[in-house]
């Protein structure tokens, strides 16, 4: 069934109802190589196997599956910095026991379209403080690591560049004084008298 799940989110399929179409509509030569002999499972069945996984777990054999395939994707396009997007989401549908949606943070390997690492950010800190966390279990020697103005924080800066790392954020017009701040470190300074 994990055979199946992963197969049917590489084609596109979002959600049990959507995995457990996908098998459905493949011809029974599909069916009995993904192990199924009988009629595939239902969305149900995919959605209760999914809830017993652990997820930490599960993403931890996922993530040392990938990293290798990730780095020889990396060593054969060019040496220039592998660069790595910095992203945090709320999840629609996902109250907690406090009415609070569940909020992750993730980090994207843009070559490869993968995701290298995920974390939930816990309702009592922001995303900048999750991300110190976060890269923490990533190498950065050599990665370009990507952002919004919700990570131009000195500590986690200082972190990655510590790590071997080089960052990139992005300040827009909404965040007008940090973006004033920055532009005036750019403006040309008075003449001494």
């Amino acid at each position: 069934m994990l055979a199946a799940t992963i197969c049917g989110i590489l084609t596109g399929a979002r959600g049990c109802e959507a995995i457990a179409q996908w098998v459905r509509d493949q011809e029974p030569k599909i069916w009995h190589w993904l192990g199924f002999y009988r009629k595939p499972p239902c969305a149900n069945t995919y959605r209760q196997l999914l809830a017993r996984l652990p997820a930490d777990e599960f993403e931890a054999l996922i993530a040392r599956w990938i990293e290798p395939l990730l780095a020889s994707c990396v060593a054969e396009t060019d040496s220039a910095s592998q660069p790595l997007a910095m992203d945090g989401k709320t999840l629609c549908g996902t109250l907690n026991e406090h009415g609070r949606s569940v909020h992750l943070l993730s980090l994207f390997d843009q070559r490869s379209g993968g995701v290298l690492r995920q974390l939930a950010v816990p309702s009592d800190t922001s995303e900048h403080k999750a991300a110190l966390l976060l890269l923490k279990s990533v190498a950065l020697q050599g990665k370009l690591i990507t952002g919004d103005a919700a990570f131009c924080q000195p500590e986690l800066c200082q972190q990655i560049v510590d790590q071997g790392g080089d960052y990139l954020f992005v300040v827009k017009k909404n965040r007008p004084e940090l973006l004033a701040a920055l532009k005036a470190e750019f403006q040309p300074g008075f003449p001494p008298l």
